[in-house]
């Protein structure tokens, strides 16, 4: 009965189902994990007062958040030089305290046995400031050009309205900053280069000359006006600053400039909580990060991470293609031929780090190199493509991933019929022609598919690119508004380089945690959505062709 249930192929069947069943439950057990570790850090969380007694018996006051709970052996604690008299396991929690500018310190351990008492006032409040993380306290005042304004219970109304009033100020500052100032400094960048060229050229022309300086001089001018308005801004965001006493009784005076929110998590209601949930999340998509990457948001390495992706599959693709068609139908089949296919193969199992140092060797010094010396001769010695940019970066991982799309067209051209060809030659079609207009149209699906799967593989690489493109904080976005829009030689971010410089270079490991998750999950979201977009293009041409195929 056995033999006969094992002939038929059943168990084989069960088992293989139970292996993608499990490989399944892993994977989104696995997504749940980074998602509530990740997600959860949005949200606001409720600060607690401690009366804690120290090792010394000396009673101290704690603010801050619970970030963290474990249960620990007396002996290890023991070792770990505390004075434990108990032997049984002890309770400690993980302290976010903040006020790192006045403590010296974001996080600390406590245990449970030394709390005297802990309390949750509602008038405790949590100040998110764009330098030295969070600050915990109670707001005592707030002032005006060092003279008192509001305090007591009509401060907390003062506060909101003069944050709101210099969040708006420092908007405008950025934009001045990166817009306007930084348009001009790219002009006369522009216009210090066309002039150098003109030195290099050999071309004694007045006219030229007088057009370059009559330009700046335009130029000049108009800065000196924006920059007139910047330092108004900068005078009028200065004034407003708030008295927070902390934990140590010691009052702390921040510049409102500093501050980016101040709320009251023990005061909030349900739903003041979801939607300072949902700002945080959009703050996290659309923000730039501060603090080393371990605070703000992730927006520069998201749009980095896309158009890298977008550029590399419209240099994967057509190369990728060509070749397919050369192997399958205009090579001779020999002994050369498989070589090919062979190393083909051989090369999608090369490690990424490789290409990662063929690119840096080839694209960037040779190629790019070779490059500044014939086009960009005026901004030499410094580089314009001879060092890592967004192209080089796009085309090591072309190089990456084209065995993937190779491999994955040759096999869409071999499922066209024959007699699709033919058909097409009998009726006076030419073989490129029929290439062109019939087979590799029905063998897009194919093409697509080779696709996904190169933009899955690239998405989240980040060994070559440490090399070629990625830093740890771009200054600019490689598509602005100045000429010529698409800069391909600048430097950009990454979500997988990110994931690893906050997870392993961070100053700030315990603030930089639950980032590290919510990073992940977002760089999963952005493959999933990028191979959705590709998979939806997939299925609308294997409908239009599937006709054909029959």
């Amino acid at each position: 009965m056995i033999k006969q249930w094992f002939k038929s192929g059943n168990p084989w069947i069960w088992l293989t189902a139970s292996a993608v069943s499990v490989s399944l439950i892993l994977v989104f057990g696995l997504l749940l994990l980074i998602a509530a570790r990740g997600l959860g850090h949005f949200w606001p969380a409720t600060v607690v007062e401690f009366d804690y007694k120290n090792a010394d018996q000396s009673t101290v006051r704690l603010i801050g958040e619970i970030q963290d709970e474990e249960t620990v052996s007396a002996q290890r604690l023991r070792d770990a030089g505390l004075n434990i008299e108990s032997d049984a396991e002890v309770t400690r929690y993980l302290i976010k305290t903040g006020n790192r500018d006045v403590d010296g310190q974001d996080f600390r351990w406590i245990l449970k046995p030394g709390i005297e008492a802990q309390r949750t006032p509602k008038t405790l409040m949590t100040v998110e400031r764009r330098e030295w993380g969070n600050l915990y306290g109670y707001l005592g005042a707030v002032q005006e050009n060092q003279q008192t304004v509001a305090e007591g219970k009509d401060a907390w109304k003062a506060l909101q309205q003069r944050l709101a009033r210099t969040t708006t100020l420092f908007t405008q500052i950025r934009q001045l900053e990166k817009g306007a100032i930084g348009s001009i400094n790219y002009k006369l960048e522009r216009l210090r280069l066309r002039e150098r060229g003109l030195e290099l050229d050999g071309n004694t022309n007045p006219a030229p000359q007088q057009a370059i300086k009559d330009e700046r001089a335009a130029l000049n001018a108009e800065y000196q006006g924006l920059q007139k308005q910047l330092s108004d801004l900068y005078t009028a965001i200065k004034r407003d600053q708030m008295l927070v006493t902390v934990s140590d009784g010691q009052t702390v005076t921040t510049p409102l400039a500093k501050v980016v929110h101040a709320y009251r998590p023990n005061a909030m209601s349900l739903l003041d909580k979801l939607g300072f949930y949902a700002a945080k999340l959009w703050e996290f998509v659309s923000d730039e990060p501060r603090e080393a990457n371990t605070e703000g948001g992730i927006f520069p390495a998201i749009f980095g991470t896309v158009m890298m992706v977008i550029i590399m599959s419209i240099m994967v693709v057509p190369f990728g293609v060509v070749a397919a068609v050369y192997l399958r139908e205009y090579a001779r089949q020999g002994p050369l031929t498989r070589l090919i296919r062979i190393a083909v193969n051989n090369l999608a199992g090369v490690p990424s780090i490789v290409y990662g140092v063929f690119g840096l060797g080839f694209f960037v010094y040779f190629l790019g190199g070779n490059l500044d010396q014939l086009f960009f001769p005026e901004a030499l010695p410094a580089p314009t493509f001879g060092t890592p940019g967004l192209m080089w970066a796009s085309l090591t991982l072309a190089l990456l991933t084209v065995p993937v799309v190779i491999v994955a067209t040759e096999e869409g051209l071999s499922r066209i019929p024959k007699s699709v060809r033919e058909g097409s030659l009998a009726l006076g079609a030419t073989k490129a022609e029929t290439l062109w207009r019939t087979v590799l149209p029905m063998a897009s699906p194919a093409i697509m598919t080779g696709l996904i799967l190169a933009i899955a593989r690239a998405a989240g690489e980040v060994a070559p690119l440490m090399l070629v493109g990625v830093v740890k904080l771009a200054p600019a976005l490689p598509l602005d508004g100045n000429m010529p829009f698409l800069h391909l030689d600048r430097k950009f971010m990454h979500l997988g380089f990110h994931i690893y410089d906050v997870g392993f270079q961070s100053p700030n490991v315990e603030a930089a945690r639950p980032l590290v998750y919510a990073t992940a999950l977002l760089l999963v979201l952005v493959i999933v959505v990028l191979n959705l977009a590709a998979i939806a293009i997939r299925n609308r041409l294997r409908e239009k062709y599937h006709a054909l195929e029959q």
